[in-house]
């Protein structure tokens, strides 16, 4: 027999899927407009329709830290176990947790 293959997807069947009338839609642009900063912190959510910077789905819904930018992608911190994992994930796969969001609002209301 031959092995089974095991891809990046492997076992997402589940995990990566999208309701119903999500299916196929791009994210919205205010989820793409945020301005994240060092120090950020960030919920991984995996869009499936979206495969450039895609995150391993073992980062699927862990908090990261943003450290910088890289093109443009996000460099984010993951602790995993005692280990820091440095990810480059694009910003369809982040979201803002409540703190960040906050700042983000008070920054554009002041401005």
């Amino acid at each position: 027999m031959v092995r089974a293959p095991r891809g990046y997807r492997h076992r997402t069947r589940k995990l990566l899927k999208k309701h119903v009338r999500e299916r196929g839609a791009i994210p919205p642009l205010s989820l793409l407009m945020y301005e994240y900063k060092p120090g950020d912190k960030v919920y991984i959510i995996i869009n499936p329709s979206v495969m450039k910077g895609m995150p391993h789905r073992r980062y699927h819904g862990k908090v990261g830290v943003i450290r910088g930018k890289r093109g443009k992608s996000y460099i984010v911190e993951v602790v995993v176990g005692s280990k820091i994992k440095k990810l480059f994930i694009r910003p369809e796969h982040l979201r803002p947790t409540p703190e960040t969001k906050r700042r983000i609002e008070e920054e554009q209301k002041a401005s």
